[in-house]
């Protein structure tokens, strides 16, 4: 918002046509007890020049990712990004982050999230995707909430335990108003949600069985035989992948998604400081007019010649409250062009390419540190890009002090789980060489 000053007496003349004699009046709701009794103590003003170099050396402050070997994951990774994505998207005419809202005069824009959701939904095997949504966790609460008003009188919702823990708590924030669904939580045993534990607790009032692949421990879930028990009660799957995963893994739609979501961070947008990211959101066929957020279409205008518009925008804004399938206002537009044109660089080669890298650098850096003494692997499960490591000391211990010397060691899963301290979960992106890998390694055997 700009600052527009006001003179003492363009002040007068507002407040009298408000009928009030002091600015006071216009706060007198608020008790008396928490406003501010004395000047706050601001620093005198600055010149351009001087805030200019204040706010550098403010910056200076934080570390940059460029000056750190990054195996942090959990959501957010440190891949390549291609020069041409970043020049891309900083052209004036795409230097937004909000979807048009003139479809008119918005072509090129509506054009580019057109291709955007046909990558995805080729991407993830499924028939359409919508304009992107805020984020993962987001997509992921979203896709439960269509899922459990597509399921009519169904009244639980199945979730691994092995999902990312704060999706869960998204998720949780979402369905905390709704006494009418409960969650059931399937327990994770060695590193992944078993079959059998799915068998025991879906039944024909679930409405929808979320899993992550991989899941927030890097492990590969059984996802075609999790499908076949959702769908045998009448349940729909949804799941929440890794977009750079499917590069090599099988698209969900191909193992029985229903409904596939996740977050495209990976897909040519940097980690920043943990967002903002982009949740991506596809679905069968039957989903098109319960799907959340905006789909742009293809159509031709009177002269026959092609053309794009916002085709379903079944939010608040657009109909009646009550029929609205979701409260999310917009897109992130301006990340999933990110993603548009990293996905249209790399091509159906370069993203396999890519997994095949995380793959082998993964597994090599797996190896080298469970030979370390008191390092081993966690979970024997299979894993692609991330997997969790038992560690001699506390996790927390390792990630503070392999920071000061210049690493991102992962993340700390006592964090989220109380019982899990001495575990750290690690990424392994192509970026890795095999020397920074042999370095890590060096730098954790040093840890006692």
């Amino acid at each position: 918002m700009r600052y527009l000053p006001n003179t003492e007496q363009e002040r007068q003349a507002m407040l009298a046509s408000l009928g009030i004699q002091t600015t006071e009046e216009l706060f007198k709701d608020i008790p008396e007890e928490v406003k501010l009794k004395e000047t706050p103590d601001i620093p005198h003003p600055l010149s351009e020049l001087e805030v200019k170099v204040h706010m550098q050396k403010l910056a200076q402050k934080n570390r940059s990712l460029n000056e750190l070997v990054s195996f942090l994951g959990g959501g957010f990774y440190d891949h390549y990004i291609p020069s041409a994505v970043n020049y891309i998207i900083s052209r004036g005419e795409f230097l937004t982050a909000y979807t048009p809202y003139q479809a008119e005069i918005s072509q090129g824009t509506l054009q580019s999230i057109y291709e955007f959701q046909t990558m995805i939904a080729q991407l993830t095997g499924m028939d359409i995707a919508n304009a992107s949504m805020y984020d993962g966790a987001t997509a992921l609460a979203e896709a439960a909430l269509m899922a459990a008003a597509h399921g009519r009188k169904r009244n639980n919702i199945v979730v691994s335990s092995a999902v990312n823990p704060l999706y869960l708590q998204v998720l949780s924030s979402y369905l905390r108003g709704r006494a009418d669904l409960e969650i059931r939580y399937i327990p994770v045993r060695n590193g992944i949600t078993g079959t059998s534990d799915f068998e025991q607790v879906i039944d024909e009032n679930t409405a929808a069985v979320l899993l992550q692949q991989p899941n927030f421990f890097g492990c590969l879930e059984q996802g075609a035989d999790i499908a076949e028990i959702a769908h045998k009660h009448g349940a729909k799957l949804v799941v929440c992948a890794d977009p750079i995963s499917l590069g090599i893994l099988s698209a969900p739609g191909d193992y029985g998604a229903d409904i596939v979501v996740g977050e495209g961070q990976s897909l040519g947008n940097a980690p920043y400081f943990g967002g903002p990211g982009l949740g991506f959101f596809a679905a069968r066929e039957e989903f098109l007019r319960s799907m959340p957020g905006r789909i742009v279409g293809a159509t031709v205008d009177t002269q026959g010649k092609r053309g794009f518009t916002l085709t379903l925008q079944t939010r608040e804004q657009h109909i009646r409250r009550e029929k609205a399938t979701s409260n999310i206002c917009s897109n992130q537009a301006l990340n999933a062009l990110a993603a548009s044109i990293y996905m249209a660089l790399m091509g159906k080669q370069g993203l396999a390419e890519t997994a095949e890298l995380c793959l082998q650098k993964a597994h090599y850096a797996e190896e080298k540190i469970s030979s370390l003494p008191g390092y081993s692997r966690a979970f024997p499960a299979p894993f692609l890009k991330e997997f969790t490591v038992k560690c001699p000391v506390p996790a927390a211990k390792v990630v503070e002090r392999l920071l000061d010397r210049g690493f991102l060691a992962g993340i700390d899963l006592g964090k989220y789980y109380p019982n899990m301290k001495d575990y750290l979960l690690v990424a392994v992106t192509e970026k890795r060489t095999k020397e920074e890998i042999d370095c890590f390694a060096e730098q954790l055997e040093g840890i006692k």
